[in-house]
């Protein structure tokens, strides 16, 4: 009877050190950096903004959110109102893997898996050369859960700076480079 009981003592101290070791081993999101570019902390709090609007793109469904600096932007009228956005604007494009949901009413597709995130920050001294935004993409790993920056092999492709969006951005320029429309509510 001793035995099983030190056996049972052994494996449960056993898997409460491994389970203490993954939580201290656990990913902080907000230490992955883009090479030469935008960190993930820059957008710290992301989760409790704000939504701009919802989008569908590349099989995709995504939740853009911004920080009060641009929601209030977006509500003064910006940038239909030819003016720039403030530095200070931060916004988030979160994409999941879209999941049909059969057995809820009408069988909605919702967020699946985490897929990506995102990210625009407007400072227009840091980021002259861009436009005044600094970009950064970073990929979400379901199996690790962890984040890494996006690369240059990746659609659409991460370069190693904060410029990594302005190529494709500079489509929107009378736009202030952003996109994404407030979404009426």
């Amino acid at each position: 009877m001793k035995r099983i009981t030190l056996i049972t003592l052994t494996l449960s101290v056993s898997l409460a050190a491994l389970t203490v070791g993954v939580a201290i081993s656990a990913q902080d999101k907000y230490t992955v950096k883009v090479p030469n570019g935008l960190s993930f902390s820059e957008v710290r709090g992301y989760e409790d903004w704000s939504a701009i609007a919802m989008s569908e793109n590349g099989g995709q469904i995504a939740l853009i959110l911004g920080n009060p600096v641009i929601i209030a932007a977006y509500k003064s009228g910006v940038p239909g109102n030819g003016k720039p956005f403030p530095d200070g604007s931060k916004m988030v494009k979160i994409h999941w893997i879209p999941q049909k949901k059969e057995t809820e009413p009408g069988a909605p597709t919702v967020p699946g898996d985490l897929a990506n995130v995102h990210a625009m920050v407007k400072d227009s001294k840091r980021f002259a050369d861009s436009g005044g935004w600094g970009w950064g993409a970073f990929e979400y790993d379901t199996a690790s859960a962890t984040f890494r920056p996006r690369t240059a092999t990746e659609n659409p492709p991460q370069g190693h700076d904060a410029k990594c969006g302005f190529a494709c951005h500079t489509i929107v320029k009378n736009r202030d480079y952003v996109f994404t429309d407030y979404g009426k509510r």
